[in-house]
């Protein structure tokens, strides 16, 4: 959470939120002269998505966040309808920041220019205007641009599209000085119909494989896949030196299993670490619409940062190191068998189950509202809550590669996120009881498989 604010019940303490209103998408992540900046979307005065700015919060620790003057106001013609998302980088001790203008004209049809916008402390920040116009063969859902730095000094960019035909793609532009851009095509040569827009693309660059992380619109479900609204998620392959991306011959894979994860971004810092934030928000008009939290004027978190690292054709996702500072005092420490309640001192827990094999099969609650479950046979795990809207339990589940040896939940008052096996799969929602319940109930557990559980309260 940033500082000064009293957000209700469901206040949140450390995730970044709003002061007010409306945040969605995480935008120009960066660590700029020692200090790390989130910048993200943010409408100021409703909790709806009607405009459209740049908040933005500092810290020095990735744990306390400090609001900062916003960074990006839609009141230029090429952004009048909204500064939507895009990315940052640091050249010649300066902040760029790359984003999306979005206009509607006077016939109401939507217009997209990248801009530019450029400061030299990092908070101050004057446009340049549009460095990109609308490519030929597109609609106008051009957006998100994510800019990096090659080693041989070019520039490269890429950005969500749509084509003429309705269906998705990811456009690259080449650059030498970051003002003159020019459009190199599609990011990948050969790709199947997938969805109708891809939004937020990020390419992620480790020492042997490239990672394509975007956010697909418009996928069907199927079993325990695409289960929710939109979907973000991933590609292994080989990014070239002509600005291609060649995947690999594995399949796309969700970054996140659970039901409230949209529109990621990554960053390096300054001890080369990949670092990701994604928006914990993405759900049905309807449903957002009912958010308990909109009577205290403010909607939608960021996940926490999470490390990114390859491993055999997985992204790990696993909690910065940081976030060990919020633990306080010594952890309680027990065997959980079944049947058992565990009292949380607070609703800010870090909470650890490791088996000393494998898990046998188990299912626990939390707060008497989510449900994990999970088979040992199938290595199939389900999470369950309540929806908020229709009063109605609804599940999400991934079956697991391996047999379960450990989980990680970061629990607060309306958000869980569960690292499954190190971050090999990930489960991040809000959920919102009404209940004053602090509990762990472990209602059921393999004899001889019980886990240790370590709780940890949380505080910064």
């Amino acid at each position: 959470m940033v500082q000064n604010k009293t957000m209700g019940k469901y206040e949140l303490d450390y995730h970044i939120t709003p002061p007010k209103g409306l945040l969605n998408d995480p935008n120009g992540l960066i660590q700029f002269n020692g200090v790390y900046h989130v910048f993200y979307q943010w409408n100021q005065n409703e909790t709806n998505h009607t405009t459209k700015s740049w908040g933005h919060v500092t810290s020095k620790d990735l744990i306390q966040w400090t609001n900062q003057p916003v960074a990006l106001e839609p009141n230029d013609w090429f952004d009048k309808d909204g500064c939507y998302s895009g990315s940052a980088l640091s050249y010649e001790n300066k902040l760029y920041l790359f984003y999306t203008g979005n206009v509607r004209n006077e016939k109401n049809e939507r217009e997209s220019y990248q801009c530019l916008a450029v400061s030299e402390d990092g908070i101050n920040f004057e446009k340049k205007g549009p460095i990109i116009h609308q490519p030929i063969g597109y609609t106008a859902h051009i957006r998100d641009p994510k800019v990096w730095q090659t080693d041989n000094n070019d520039w490269w960019m890429i950005l969500g599209a749509q084509k003429e035909n309705l269906t998705g793609d990811t456009l690259i532009y080449h650059s030498t000085n970051l003002t003159d851009w020019v459009c190199k095509g599609s990011l990948m040569d050969q790709k199947d119909e997938f969805g109708y827009m891809w939004e937020c693309p990020d390419l992620v660059h480790f020492e042997n494989k490239s990672v394509f992380i975007f956010s697909p619109q418009g996928l069907t479900s199927k079993k325990d896949e695409f289960n929710n609204i939109y979907h973000s998620g991933y590609l292994t392959g080989e990014f070239t030196k002509f600005g291609k991306f060649k995947p690999d011959n594995h399949s796309f894979k969700e970054l996140d299993r659970g039901f409230d994860f949209y529109a990621p971004q990554t960053f390096k810092d300054n001890n080369a670490r990949v670092i990701l934030f994604g928006w914990m928000g993405v759900m049905e008009p309807e449903v957002e619409a009912a958010i308990p939290t909109i009577q205290d004027g403010w909607v939608h978190n960021l996940t926490i940062p999470r490390e990114l690292s390859y491993s055999d054709g997985l992204l790990i996702q696993q909690p910065v190191t940081e976030l060990k500072r919020l633990r306080q005092a010594s952890p309680r420490i027990t065997i959980a068998k079944a049947n058992e309640s565990y009292r949380l001192p607070t609703v800010q827990n870090e909470i650890l189950l490791n088996w000393e094999k494998t898990a046998g099969s188990f299912e626990f609650q939390i707060r008497k509202e989510v449900s994990v479950d999970y088979k040992e046979e199938s290595r199939r795990i389900k999470v369950t809550r309540t929806n908020w809207l229709t009063g109605n339990r609804e599940s999400r589940a991934v079956t697991l590669k391996k047999p379960l040896v450990q989980m990680q939940l970061f629990l607060e008052s309306s958000t869980l996120e569960l690292f499954i096996n190190n971050g090999e799969e990930v489960f991040s929602l809000r959920y919102f009881t009404t209940t004053e319940v602090n509990t762990l109930d472990m209602n059921s557990c393999t004899l001889g498989k019980e886990p240790e559980v370590t709780f940890y309260t949380l505080k910064k």
